[in-house]
């Protein structure tokens, strides 16, 4: 169901709070304390208890973030890069976001929803298109832009190698970053060598599989604290962030920091 832009603005604005209280709120005096905005889909949105234990990643960043850092996740269940920008999303971001501040983007899930027309998008033509409109709308404002590849899937062959399933998506954001000169965060590649590495059964063990359900493309805590970590190496070695900016890259997060509030009626 199609939202309009006050409904937007109005849930987008509810859930800043919660995310900023995660890592704390600008300071009053010197200067304003910078923010990481999260445009993306269900595997790095917030998630609430009817969703539990499903995680996106998202929720791990600030974990891995200094203190004064302060995170706000806009990622939704469901967006591409069309439909978060036809939804009015992006609006709202930049209608918030100010100079100083970062705009992370993650899209290429439901890009790929060739059935789709609301949600679809061709890897070197509109899907471009549609992320240069945030990466421009980011610096128009005076933030800096961060592109990140899809994470991958959880899915292997026979012989137990780790398949890509994002198709062309992540070559065209590499690319479009490169012209653009945008930090590039390759989470597609990492992840897709992560997975290769703990295998096809400790998968299992960070993508939500259930008694009920068996999920091969969220994650449960430990898979959302894995892939934060890597977005949080990732914006260290692309020197978005500082190392000041970064903590606990190396140390274990506890999965009991992981809660999921009750979502607002």
């Amino acid at each position: 169901m199609s939202l309009s832009r006050r409904q937007v603005a109005v849930a987008a604005v509810a859930s800043v709070p919660l995310a900023l209280s995660v890592t704390g709120t600008a300071q009053a005096a010197g200067s304003r304390n910078r923010t990481l905005y999260i445009a993306g889909d269900s595997t790095a949105a917030q998630k609430y208890a009817n969703a539990a234990p499903e995680t996106g990643w998202g929720m791990a960043v600030p974990f891995f973030l200094r203190k004064g850092l302060a995170v706000a996740n806009h990622a939704v269940n469901g967006r591409s890069s069309k439909s978060f920008v036809d939804e009015g999303r992006l609006e709202v971001i930049l209608s918030a976001i100010q100079p100083g501040d970062f705009l992370l983007i993650q899209f290429g899930h439901n890009d790929e929803k060739a059935e789709d027309p609301t949600r679809y998008t061709e890897p070197w033509t509109t899907y471009q298109d549609h992320l240069r409109m945030y990466v421009e709308g980011a610096r128009a404002r005076g933030a800096r832009p961060v592109l990140a590849t899809s994470v991958e899937r959880r899915k292997f062959d026979a012989g137990g190698k780790a398949l890509p399933t994002h198709g062309e998506y992540p070559a065209a954001m590499r690319a479009l970053a490169a012209e653009e000169r945008v930090a590039l965060l390759d989470v597609q590649a990492l992840s897709l060598a992560l997975w290769q590495e703990l295998g096809v059964e400790e998968t299992k063990k960070y993508f939500n599989w259930t008694a009920t359900e068996q999920d091969n493309t969220h994650f449960n805590p430990p898979g959302a604290i894995a892939v934060a970590r890597l977005v949080a190496r990732e914006l260290l070695r692309t020197r978005v962030l500082g190392p000041r900016d970064v903590r606990r890259l190396d140390e274990p997060i506890p999965e009991s920091w992981i809660t999921w509030p009750q979502a607002a009626a």
